[in-house]
């Protein structure tokens, strides 16, 4: 798994959408919520505005707006993972690593996520995952079992995708990984796509993914895949808006030029990452590959040129 980094340096051709579930409630709707620098573990809880960057609250102050994840002790987790050895760990990134283990409570093999306190991400990022993934559904999103938030401790709970990430059958696979066939390829691009469609065209108001790469496309049996890792998703732009303008952020090689140089997030910002995951997907290059030749190290400037 990668990191996380601000990006280094169009017209929003938004469609008309149906209130379809899953909504998330307009800031008049919320409830006002108090100054708090901790989440303490219960079955559902509430998180600052300014915790979150002003973007989101979560909350279950609404019947309509249940946070369906489970709540799991820090031991639980330990237990699960056989105190976090290191011949559990599937990956590592921004965030933290990621472990795979056993939760006698749910019958489940899982992949658990632990917050690095001195990590690139944190807290807000937590907290926009809980939310996101509580409150969308899809095939082609990665399910959230649950969550832990004892004392300073934070983890959260995956359905296990035992075939790994999109990335690691696209480059350099080890022995064991039979390299994808073209029909495949295409298969993974297209439901990757349905679950990017569904951020943006089902829930209400709009999800930006603000992430979308390789190694977040994560596959489960038959190669399909489901998309993860929604630390970095904000709302997208409603009403007469046309952009959501933030601090940039997301990976470099798959960040939108015109985000990058604006801070103006739009939908079509995540269908640039799409795009450069596409090219992956056909070249079997990476988006951004410091050992070829500096004409070729840019994925999409080589194809550019080409």
């Amino acid at each position: 798994m990668e990191s996380c980094f601000p990006c280094l340096g169009g017209a929003n051709n938004k469609k008309k959408r149906p209130p379809e579930k899953p909504q998330i409630p307009p800031a008049s709707e919320r409830p006002k919520i108090g100054p708090s620098s901790s989440v303490t573990k219960q079955d559902s809880f509430e998180v600052n505005k300014e915790a979150a960057n002003k973007d989101i609250i979560l909350s279950n102050g609404s019947d309509h707006h249940q946070i369906a994840a489970q709540t799991f002790t820090f031991r639980d987790l330990a237990v699960a993972t056989r105190n976090f050895r290191p011949d559990c760990l599937l990956g590592e990134g921004g965030f933290g690593r990621v472990y795979k283990g056993y939760l006698n409570c749910v019958n489940q093999v899982v992949a658990i996520k632990q917050l690095d306190r001195n990590g690139l991400q944190g807290n807000r990022e937590f907290f926009v995952e809980v939310l996101m993934l509580s409150l969308l559904h899809h095939p082609n999103l990665v399910s959230l079992i649950g969550y832990c938030a004892d004392g300073d401790q934070r983890l959260l709970v995956y359905e296990y995708m035992p075939l790994g990430s999109l990335e690691d059958h696209l480059q350099d696979p080890s022995p064991d990984k039979a390299r994808l066939d073209w029909n495949t390829r295409m298969k993974i691009a297209a439901s990757a796509a349905k679950g990017l469609e569904y951020l943006h065209d089902k829930a209400s108001p709009p999800i930006i993914y603000r992430d979308l790469k390789s190694s977040n496309i994560l596959l489960g049996e038959g190669y399909h895949p489901k998309l993860s890792d929604f630390g970095l998703a904000k709302l997208g732009p409603v009403g007469d808006k046309t952009h959501v303008s933030t601090r940039v952020m997301g990976t470099y090689g798959y960040c939108a030029p015109e985000y990058a140089m604006t801070g103006q997030l739009i939908l079509k910002s995540d269908i640039y990452s799409f795009g450069v995951v596409l090219l992956e997907i056909i070249t079997g290059r990476r988006a951004i590959d410091n050992t070829r030749a500096a004409g070729e190290q840019n994925l999409v400037a080589w194809m550019s040129a080409s």
